[in-house]
């Protein structure tokens, strides 16, 4: 039984991906050795949320790790890739209350104690989906290592950091302004902030001056909070307010008197300069506020109601209070203007509610002094951030921090290690629960009930995750951590507080370099949204296509700071590439032997041109891979393979041999190609194996000559007989030359409309006499790949009667035509497909000059034909070309 009758005709990924990835997992091809001599080289997965699915970031970032992960097994490291999960939550905690309300019940008749169980329950029971999503594509993580955030480790860890920020000064309790969610009724993080633009309104309130002297006009879109101002500020810059005397306004409908302040933060060319200043109701305003000791007056209730300190407006909803509000400033005459705004208006990840900038009492951590260790890191190039066009952004963001807010109003997380003592309000915070009050000995201690933001749980992932704070051989080992691949979205809130508590904790940065990749959008470069409709699932598109060519497709397209716009279409033509490799792999198969087979090339000499080429492209992919893979350039890195494997190893060097492979030219020469062939197959599936896992796994397994998996392989330029595949300067050139020639007779067959079985006759002509001997060195190669009947080279002389050309270097190529075309007809038939072509091309012209439709219609209709215009414009050209050629030979 032959190789080939072991591989398919077709290639079905789906029995194939899980059969392999039940072979992984049972060998436990994917753990880490805690001792080893081999480089140590570590990825921390982003923990994704919990409640996640698989989406297209996930399957972005967790696709490039991968990548590297195998990369670098192939290269010898060993590779630690700490997979896990984030409990989230907001989030978490929202799925499980709805889970309850749909059953009649609410986690406040259940108590915290019962509502956390049902929570690890149902963590439990549905936790672990995008695990096995992750599975799904291939993710090589070491599994038996996997974290929760909340698993009693971590928790540990988080208590550790926690006890020693506080005892250091850097954790404290204070009123801030936060974003307050009325809805889920807790703080939220930034992050957990969705900003979408809305069509507001812009109201332009009077403030009268005390003294009577003239008034001050301010303009706002939340009116409700004017009745919380407690200043108004100008520019000390701003001439027009140079020589007012009034040191105080009238706040309208409050009837009391706040003081005119001077602050530079104030925009002078916006509205009249004069800016209303509500410190808890405003995050700007709260740091005005602070610097000017100015009183914080909260009218808004952590319920959406107005509090006691509205007045009159008590009691009343913040929406229903605007309304009113406005209607009474304008029947008081204070209302000078409305009008219409657009504006960012920011709304909770969640539930969708307008958040509220709220005054509250929260635990903060003092981010100042962790984060310019953490600038110093990047400055130093300690810890580098690729794209370098992201520095920026990252300075910009830290030099500007602001304290963080740590306090969540839920259950779900980890509780804060604060307790108060009920007889003399001691606050007390320790990393194991106390027993007693430490001042007066008092055991009635109640514990804080809020939790911490999931944010400082994941900012201590790198090292929590392998056993911090015990000084473990994982984190002697891996730690720090060689790479980050994460989203621009999450550089600030998650890379940097990475980055402050590593630095803080271990003394050591926790990765070398981070990698931030671009957004995946639709194949109209716009986001992926649900509303939009344009959603792609990975899941779907695995299904269809598999995940090889899923996953290749991700990578081709994963330039440097460059969106990669996704489409089913892009995700076939790759899976054409996958058919393609398994096709030239039963090509191959179907000629090395089985058994008794000599392996080594080197022991073969001399050997043909086609096989010294292949070797020394083979040579120059291995060499680009590694180049781009090392500098996460995977896009590059795809692309080199690729071309190596679809138009060096199938096009051309599987087409140059099948003559030594099918034909006489003696067992010697056939054993010589079998072996580079072998050669050529093994070293291909290596490169590929970071790419396509899958189809190469399978394919490797029928490889004679090869023992267990491909992960165990050896990347080609560490192998012990890497010296066969160096660059062959000669082989290039003269196979360059062969392909020049062959191509420009191929491009002949096309333009003049010859049917590619028809055999021709080929003339050579070349001054020079080296080239002459080349081509006729490798005239069977020729004659073979162009299909001609006969093949002759010669110095420059008499043009060939009636003959067609192609120029290729050093060389010019004559096929004559006589009795080979009819060029009447050929002419009637350019000219009619000419007209035709003109007529569409009119039509798309005629369009694109039409401002009503560059106006009217939407912008992917546009954008096709102006593609339509492009293509049918080029083709005339060529059509054209082509004509002018016939008529050329004609004369």
């Amino acid at each position: 039984m032959s190789s080939t009758d072991l591989l398919d005709k077709a290639y079905e990924p789906y029995d194939v991906e899980k059969r392999w990835y039940d072979f992984w997992e049972k060998e436990g091809l994917f753990a880490a050795t805690e001792k080893s001599e081999q480089k140590g080289y570590s990825i921390v997965i982003p923990p994704p949320n919990v409640t996640g699915v698989l989406h297209m970031g996930h399957a972005l970032n967790n696709t490039l790790q991968d990548i590297l992960c195998r990369y670098r097994r192939l290269r010898g490291d060993n590779v630690l890739w700490m997979p896990g999960t984030d409990h989230a939550g907001i989030a978490t905690q929202n799925v499980v209350e709805k889970k309850l309300a749909s059953e009649g019940n609410d986690r406040h008749q259940l108590g915290r104690e019962k509502f956390i169980e049902t929570v690890w329950k149902w963590r439990k029971e549905y936790g672990g989906q995008i695990i096995h999503q992750l599975k799904r594509l291939g993710a090589s993580c070491d599994w038996n290592r996997e974290r929760f955030t909340m698993d009693e480790g971590l928790s540990r860890a988080v208590r550790k950091v926690f006890v020693q920020l506080y005892n250091e000064g850097l954790i404290y309790r204070g009123n801030y302004i936060i974003n307050w969610c009325h809805r889920c009724h807790t703080a939220l993080a930034d992050l957990e902030v969705e900003h979408e633009e809305i069509d507001g309104n812009l109201y332009h309130i009077r403030y009268p001056f005390a003294d009577g002297s003239g008034e001050i006009i301010v303009a706002t879109t939340r009116p409700e909070t004017m009745l919380g101002d407690t200043a108004v500020a100008i520019n000390p810059d701003d001439e027009r307010y140079s020589n007012i005397g009034a040191t105080e306004v009238i706040l309208p409908l409050m009837n009391k008197k706040i003081p005119i302040i001077k602050d530079k933060y104030v925009d002078m060319s916006f509205g009249t300069g004069g800016l209303k200043v509500t410190p808890a109701h405003d995050p700007n305003d709260f740091e005005i506020g602070t610097r000017h000791n100015l009183p914080a007056v909260k009218v808004i209730g952590d319920d959406g109601l107005m509090t006691d300190e509205a007045g009159e407006f008590k009691g009343l909803d913040r929406f229903e209070c605007r309304e009113i509000v406005v209607d009474k400033l304008r029947k008081e005459g204070l209302l000078e203007k409305i009008e219409p705004h657009k504006h960012n208006v920011g709304h909770c990840y969640r539930c969708k509610t307008i958040i509220e900038p709220n005054l509250s009492k929260q635990w903060f951590v003092s981010a100042k002094p962790l984060a310019e260790k953490a600038m110093d890191a990047v400055r130093n190039n300690e810890t580098k951030i690729i794209p370098e066009t992201w520095n920026k952004t990252y300075f910009e963001w830290m030099n500007n921090i602001r304290d963080w807010c740590i306090s969540r109003q839920i259950w779900w997380g980890h509780q804060i290690p604060a307790w108060t003592c009920e007889t003399c309000q001691k606050v007390i915070v320790a990393t194991n629960t106390p027993e007693t009050c430490p001042d007066c000995g008092g055991k009635n201690l109640i514990q804080e009930t809020d939790v911490l933001d999931t944010w400082f749980s994941s900012a201590l992932w790198p090292f929590s995750t392998m056993g911090w704070p015990d000084e473990t051989p994982l984190l002697k080992t891996f730690y720090p951590t060689s790479v980050l691949i994460t989203g621009f979205d999450i550089l600030f809130f998650w890379v940097a507080r990475m980055m402050m508590m590593g630095i803080h904790f271990m003394g050591d940065i926790p990765f070398k370099d981070v990698y931030v990749h671009a957004l995946v959008r639709d194949e109209h470069g716009k986001k992926m949204s649900k509303s939009t409709g344009n959603v792609i699932d990975p899941l779907s598109v695995i299904e269809e296509y598999g995940t090889d060519a899923f996953r290749f497709t991700l990578a081709a397209f994963a330039a440097q700071g460059r969106d990669i716009k996704m489409s089913e279409k892009r995700v076939e033509g790759y899976r054409h590439f996958v058919n393609k490799l398994w096709n030239a792999a039963r090509f191959a198969l179907m000629h090395i032997p089985n058994s008794n087979f000599e392996f080594q090339v080197s022991s073969f000499k001399p050997l043909s041109l086609p096989d010294r080429w292949i070797l020394s492209r083979l040579g120059k992919a291995t060499e680009t891979v590694a180049e781009n893979l090392d500098t996460y350039k995977f896009n590059d890195a795809a692309g080199a393979v690729y071309q190596f494997v679809w138009h060096e190893f199938c096009d051309w060097y599987l087409e140059a041999i099948k003559p030594v492979l099918y034909g006489n030219e003696g067992q010697e020469k056939k054993d010589a190609t079998t072996r580079v062939l072998w050669r050529v197959l093994r070293d291909t599936l290596v490169l590929l194996h970071p790419f396509m896992p899958f189809v190469t796994e399978e394919i490797w397994h029928k490889l004679p000559g090869t023992e267990g998996s491909v992960m165990k392989a050896v990347f080609p330029s560490d192998t012990p007989d890497a010296a066969d595949v160096a660059y062959n300067a000669e082989a290039e050139s003269e196979m360059e030359l062969v392909i020049g020639i062959i191509t420009g007779i191929r491009n002949i067959r096309g333009e003049m409309n010859i049917s590619p079985s028809l055999a021709l006759e080929v003339l050579v002509q070349s001054q020079d006499k080296k080239i002459r001997e080349t081509i006729q060195q490798h005239q069977d190669i020729i004659t073979h790949l162009a299909r001609l009947s006969s093949f002759s080279v010669e110095q420059p002389g008499e043009r060939p009667k009636a003959s067609a050309t192609a120029i290729t270097e050093g060389a010019t190529i004559f096929l004559p035509l006589e009795g080979i075309i009819d060029f009447a007809k050929e002419t009637e038939r350019l000219e009619k497909e000419i007209d035709k072509v003109t007529k569409e091309l009119t039509g798309a012209s005629k369009k694109l000059s039409n401002e009503d439709f560059l106006a009217k219609a939407p912008e992917s209709v546009v954008e096709k034909v102006r593609e339509k215009h492009e293509t049918l414009a080029e083709k005339r050209q060529k059509l054209q070309l082509n004509l002018d050629k016939i008529k050329e030979i004609k004369k």
